[in-house]
């Protein structure tokens, strides 16, 4: 790339994320709260990261991008619905912008993988971001852009316009801290601790380690 053209990107990215920044501040200005879906593999794991994070209020796990209404835990994880395994993040934009947010997603994950995160393979894990108006979808595009600037590599993260967000069940929800016990293949234990040691054995921090080495917001969880 000639320097003219890495001038021209980097203006091109900072008039992209201005302009989305400038269109979701109008917006925010009337509330205190947001919220973004994203996908990123196991939505234990994206929940887990993004409630440690300062103006983040609240992740929630659910479902999101299919054609069903409403789907199970075991339909989604069965295939055929077309749904992401997806987090709903609520945010104080007086706090952390939607860029900050979704810079550290994209670190968070590996956005090269078109099949699937780690070691969970298959449509409803892949990544994706959703966006809702104009303002956020520069931000989202915008972000895109400068992490394959930054790794020198095509993404594979979509941008997509936002539909229906489903919670997942309860038993789902804030699995990472939760303390009653399960069955698991790492023994009959708390969800906390099943958790940690699922987290570990997928290999999510070490590979995203190896992508984004020090950019890696959660590589030492």
């Amino acid at each position: 790339m000639t320097a003219f053209k890495r001038l021209k990107h980097a203006f091109s990215l900072t008039l992209a994320i201005g302009l989305g920044t400038f269109l979701q501040c109008t917006a925010a200005n009337a509330q205190d709260q947001a919220t973004v879906v994203v996908a990123g593999g196991c939505f234990w794991c994206v929940e887990s990261d993004f409630e440690s994070v300062p103006g983040v209020i609240e992740a929630v796990s659910g479902f999101s991008g299919g054609h069903i209404e409403n789907p199970s835990y075991r339909q989604v994880t069965g295939g055929g619905t077309g749904h992401y395994e997806a987090v709903e993040i609520t945010y104080n934009p007086g706090q952390i912008g939607l860029d900050q947010i979704l810079h550290m997603f994209l670190r968070s994950v590996d956005p090269l993988d078109a099949g699937g995160q780690f070691c969970d393979r298959g449509d409803g894990y892949r990544t994706a971001i959703w966006y809702d108006g104009a303002g956020e979808r520069a931000i989202a595009e915008a972000a895109v852009a400068r992490a394959e600037a930054d790794l020198g590599r095509n993404i594979v993260t979509p941008v997509l316009a936002r539909a229906a967000f489903y919670p997942a069940d309860e038993s789902h929800q804030d699995y990472y801290k939760g303390r009653n016990r399960v069955v698991t293949r790492f023994g009959y234990v708390r969800q906390s601790n099943a958790y940690k040691r699922y987290r570990n054995a997928c290999g999510r921090d070490q590979r995203v380690s190896e992508i984004w080495g020090d950019a890696a917001p959660y590589a030492d969880h």
